[in-house]
């Protein structure tokens, strides 16, 4: 029984998910200060700060969720009577103060960033996911943070590679996110979710998710205009760009269901190529 529980408070967490967090720090100090790092044991506490906090979001996600798992997923560790409502509460606050001890070991700064982080996953969890844009908004915001967090774990401060790349990643994940509106519009309109598909229909919705991406495209030369990296960061940020190009065009021209599943699908493999690009740009 002990293993069972314990398997379901993993099963809460959602590793794989923290772990992807955790590695975003360690890119974000990458990019800040490129190999060899001056500090190893910073970027140790920024990863386990990432992985922690994430793991506290994606229970407390769960809690909060558990009235519709009980009906979609009632395998799920809580509406399956395997964890209490309780005691994910309790792990929550661990995982938590866990995740801002490392933060606070870092530095004052660090620990401010994690705690706006924190804020802004909490809110999102609890009233922002039913919002549409300002959901979406928040979404992209945990999701540009930890590269964020990397830099100023390692320099004391955000460096400018940093922050465009941040910024891209915030806008192509909002472009992201409202491809899923168009997915998800009738399951989110059944259940009150006021996403830019569900408002205005999914053409426009299509038009401002086009948008988003083409904005991260055209922030992209001017970080080698600005010779923040060095030639490999050419080939794959044009690959990158050309795809969501490309997704764009397709989804203009037939912003059905199908094809922004396939969209959403592809602009994650596209965002990873993008930071692929910015990883092996850092070498000169």
């Amino acid at each position: 029984m002990c293993m069972n529980k314990l398997g379901g408070f993993i099963r809460l967490m959602r590793p794989v998910n923290c772990a992807m967090t955790g590695f975003a720090v360690f890119v974000g100090a990458l990019l800040a200060v490129s190999l060899p790092m001056p500090n190893w044991l910073y970027i140790v506490y920024g990863f386990f700060t990432g992985f922690l906090l994430c793991a506290a979001a994606m229970v407390i996600n769960d809690y909060y969720d558990r009235g519709i798992d009980a009906v979609n997923e009632p395998t799920r560790p809580i509406p399956s009577g395997l964890i209490s409502p309780k005691a994910a509460l309790t792990f929550v606050i661990l995982l938590t103060v866990v995740g801002l001890a490392f933060a606070y070991f870092t530095s004052l700064l660090c620990l401010l960033v994690a705690v706006a982080s924190w804020v802004i996953t909490v809110t999102y969890v609890t009233v922002g996911k039913r919002s549409g844009l300002p959901g979406n908004f928040l979404v992209s915001t945990c999701v540009a943070i930890p590269f964020i967090y990397g830099s100023i774990a390692v320099t004391g401060t955000l460096q400018l590679n940093v922050l465009l790349f941040a910024l891209m990643a915030f806008l192509s994940n909002t472009g992201r996110e409202i491809t899923k509106g168009i997915v998800d519009v009738k399951g989110d309109n059944a259940e009150g979710v006021k996403t830019l598909a569900v408002r205005f229909g999914e053409k426009k919705a299509a038009v401002v998710a086009v948008v988003f991406y083409l904005s991260a495209v055209a922030l992209t030369p001017l970080t080698w205009f600005l010779g923040l990296v060095g030639f490999w960061f050419i080939p794959l940020v044009l690959v990158t760009a050309v795809g969501l190009i490309v997704c764009s065009v397709v989804l203009l021209c037939e912003p059905s269901r199908e094809k922004a599943r396939r969209i959403k699908k592809v602009v994650l493999l596209l965002f990873l190529v993008g930071l692929l690009a910015y990883i092996f740009g850092v070498i000169r």
